[in-house]
């Protein structure tokens, strides 16, 4: 076994901790006492960490709302799950993505530009968007961890066409070049394989847990007892998530649509994904905690669903058999409303378990969250409609102290110039390290964020 060892690839003035045997190395979550026994004293600074949540086809615009600030802040029904966590986040309406505003194509127009601003080209032959603002992070400081960008999904990406365009325009949402989409992993077997392996999605034949626990019990005598209670938790939620990963493989309930035959008629791979969507997006999501937690990424985005989403809701109650994209598409129908809002706040409940979960998770005297910026978003406003005026956004986390939150902030009245998301962007790249003159469709940031 190695010694716990400092990541010298890092900056000069960052120091890193590991835990390392047969082969892999673990990081260690952040914690005050390391310095203590580092070769240098290291920051007393964690770092800042980004994700960006995305759910499909918009939401009811009736029911999407926030009165007031801070705690006392009053929410819509859509964003009830919010509710313990108002002083954790900020409400933002009105910005919006001119290039999807102006789309003649209403989903496949006006999705893949969410994290870009920019033109999507509709030439069945040229399939043509821009380069996401979390891979421009990811190109400037993704090197400083193993996994430059953690990009999720949770429903595969369609290879179909859709009104004569390619649905991989509807199944991505980060972009690495304006031609070529971010490779999305949907299992979270191999998600989990990149966080605790090497980062390369190394297969993992046997428990991290079980290679390291040498070296974690090596370490505990020379960090304090809070940072002993720290480590012991953070080492038994990746034994939980393996754990969890294992169970989901085993089983064999399909979601939504049954074929006629229970099991296959042929000798069966390994089944990794999920087969209950809200075990699927609540692993999804804990393997962004994780990611964080460990320091191997500080760049996330997860799909909850892709545009045009196929995705039966019918385990919510009082959803009866319908897909995502019917439900959104209900013509205000009474029943069908109900359905949507039911659906919404589902979506929402999942960015609720992550804030809370980040919440949680200390890191001398701050937490997770506190370090991180969390957005939630939709390419469209209204789904029925398609419209695209405006994008639900909300954004928690306070950025390591550089961003406010428990705001009400309405942009509606800002003039177009003023009220574009690409804005949004550029302020929280400048709070990742990242500074540019423009950005997509503007070269401004966005005022009282």
């Amino acid at each position: 076994m190695n010694r716990v060892v400092r990541n010298m690839a890092l900056q000069p003035k960052s120091r890193r901790h590991f835990l390392r045997a047969a082969g892999v190395s673990l990081a260690l979550p952040w914690m005050e006492s390391m310095p203590l026994f580092a070769a240098e004293k290291a920051p007393n600074k964690p770092p800042v960490r980004m994700a960006t949540i995305y759910f499909s086809n918009g939401v009811e615009p009736i029911h999407w709302w926030a009165k007031g600030q801070g705690k006392s802040m009053e929410l819509g029904p859509c964003l009830e799950a919010m509710n313990p966590h108002r002083g954790e986040f900020s409400f933002i309406r009105g910005l919006y993505n001119h290039q999807a505003f102006k789309s003649t194509s209403p989903h496949l127009g006006r999705m893949p530009n969410v994290l870009s601003g920019a033109w999507v080209s509709l030439d069945p032959s040229d399939i043509r968007v821009g380069t996401t603002f979390d891979q421009v992070l990811a190109r400037q400081i993704g090197g400083q961890t193993s996994v430059p960008s953690l990009v999720l999904g949770v429903e595969p990406n369609e290879l179909r066409l859709e009104d004569g365009l390619s649905m991989i325009y509807g199944s991505s949402l980060s972009w690495t070049s304006p031609v070529k989409p971010a490779t999305k992993e949907i299992y979270p077997a191999r998600a989990f394989d990149l966080l605790v392996g090497d980062g390369t999605g190394r297969k993992i034949d046997r428990s991290i847990l079980d290679a390291v626990l040498k070296e974690a019990h090596d370490v505990q005598p020379r960090i304090s007892r809070g940072d002993r209670v720290k480590l012991d938790e953070y080492l038994e939620s990746i034994r939980d998530i393996e754990k969890r990963i294992e169970r989901a493989s085993r089983e064999e309930r399909i979601e939504g649509w049954r074929p006629t035959i229970s099991k296959p008629n042929m000798p069966r791979p390994a089944d990794e994904i999920p087969q209950h969507v809200p075990d699927h997006m609540k692993l999804m999501l804990d393997l962004v905690v994780l990611g964080f937690q460990m320091d191997k990424t500080r760049i996330a985005t997860l799909m909850l669903n892709n545009d045009l989403s196929q995705m039966n809701f019918k385990f919510l109650e009082g959803v009866k058999g319908a897909l995502h994209l019917d439900l959104t598409h209900n013509g205000k129908a009474a029943l069908a409303e109900a359905m949507y809002l039911k659906t919404n706040q589902f979506h929402i409940q999942q960015f609720a378990y992550l804030v809370d979960r980040m919440k949680k998770i200390d890191e001398g005297g701050q937490s997770l969250l506190d370090n991180s910026m969390i957005m939630l978003c939709s390419n469209l406003f209204d789904g029925d409609t398609h419209s695209a005026d405006q994008m639900p956004i909300l954004l928690a986390g306070k950025a390591g102290g550089s961003l406010e939150t428990g705001r009400n902030l309405d942009y509606t009245d800002k003039g177009d110039d003023n009220r574009r998301a690409c804005s949004l962007y550029l302020s929280m790249m400048d709070r990742m390290g990242v500074k540019l003159d423009r950005f997509g469709d503007s070269d401004k940031r966005l005022t009282n964020l």
